[in-house]
């Protein structure tokens, strides 16, 4: 079975090519390294042992998709392409759909052109807005507070409507919360492009001194020590719950939504603290304004994965910080390749 990965370069699609292949999968990667590196596809070989297929390319261009389809029989695609920041979105939002909707109108265009009729899609927890209540079940009311939100729930009800009107589309929804951590050899981690956007590669930059402050965005929310608090789910767990979905692609019919986190939230501060625990570093940080489309409390009911998958994240935050210290701690510079 072979699978096209999109955005295979990419912090979590890179730790899911991974897990693919040790699990005997073909991969394919699609990517327009905007905001990855070609490095990070090396460093992926050398953990695997093997070459692995790489084709630089944007979804929004149906040529350089045929090109894949043309060479290769694709029987799955895992669609994680896609700009993810959130105070970006609100400021390009055109920017944002434009890459995220209608790149996926244009990659779905091509898959169905080529037989090929399995997505599994990296949506959001962002796509439940500012939640009522917590933890959230997949069948919570959904909306959104900002452009990168409203991206991932219009492409999710795109992949619905393109299901009802072809019932041999199978398409899973992952909704995934936070990932942090990296994988336990330290050769492969989150290397965002400029100034972090996610909070633990803004600690671990700032721990290593590659950052002067940690800026913490609000410290008034309705929250135990007034920050956000959020579910952290260690990479590797999230991308075993892509190969889990890869899994039961056969067995599922329809659209599948399914939750990926932990169920446990911890604030701003707890992960600051528990950063500084595993690196035995000092993080100093400063209180910023809030950003806009930011919430005060967001984590899962993960029960649904378990259930439905035979998924259940594993590491403990101890772990999280200490892979992320690894990573950042022999990757001073990340990849290096930013100019």
């Amino acid at each position: 079975m072979t699978i096209l990965v999109t955005g295979g370069a990419g912090y979590i699609g890179s730790h899911t090519v991974v897990l693919l292949i040790e699990a005997g999968y073909k991969v394919v990667i699609f990517d327009n390294f905007c905001n990855s590196s070609k490095e990070s596809v090396k460093r992926v070989e050398k953990i695997v042992g093997k070459n692995i297929i790489t084709i630089e390319g944007d979804i929004r261009n149906p040529d350089d998709l045929q090109k894949v389809f043309s060479q290769y029989k694709i029987d799955a695609v895992i669609h994680f392409a896609g700009l993810k920041a959130v105070g970006e979105s609100v400021s390009l939002p055109l920017k944002y759909y434009d890459n995220n909707v209608n790149g996926t109108v244009v990659l779905c265009e091509v898959m169905a052109k080529n037989g090929c009729k399995s997505i599994i899609f990296s949506s959001s927890a962002t796509v439940y807005g500012d939640p009522h209540t917590t933890p959230i079940l997949e069948n919570f009311p959904l909306s959104a507070t900002n452009p990168y939100g409203r991206s991932k729930l219009f492409v999710e009800e795109i992949l619905r409507d393109l299901q009802i009107s072809d019932s041999e589309w199978k398409v899973i929804l992952l909704r995934y919360f936070n990932p942090v951590g990296s994988h336990s050899s330290g050769t492969i981690g989150e290397d965002p492009n400029g100034i972090p956007n996610n909070l633990m590669p803004y600690i671990s930059q700032t721990a290593v001194g590659k950052l002067e402050c940690l800026s913490v965005f609000g410290d008034d929310y309705d929250t135990h020590d007034g920050t956000g608090v959020r579910d952290y789910i260690h990479v590797v767990d999230l991308a075993n719950g892509h190969v889990k979905s890869v899994d039961k692609l056969k067995e599922l019919i329809g659209v599948t939504t399914i939750n990926l986190g932990t169920g446990i939230g911890y604030s701003v501060l707890d992960m600051v603290k528990a950063f500084e625990k595993a690196s035995g570093k000092k993080v100093p940080y400063s209180i910023a304004p809030r950003r806009l489309g930011d919430i005060a409390k967001c984590y899962a009911n993960p029960s649904y994965a378990k259930e439905i998958l035979g998924w259940e994240a594993k590491k403990t935050i101890d772990e999280m910080c200490k892979d992320t210290w690894r990573w950042q701690s022999s990757n001073p510079k990340g990849f290096n390749n930013w100019t």
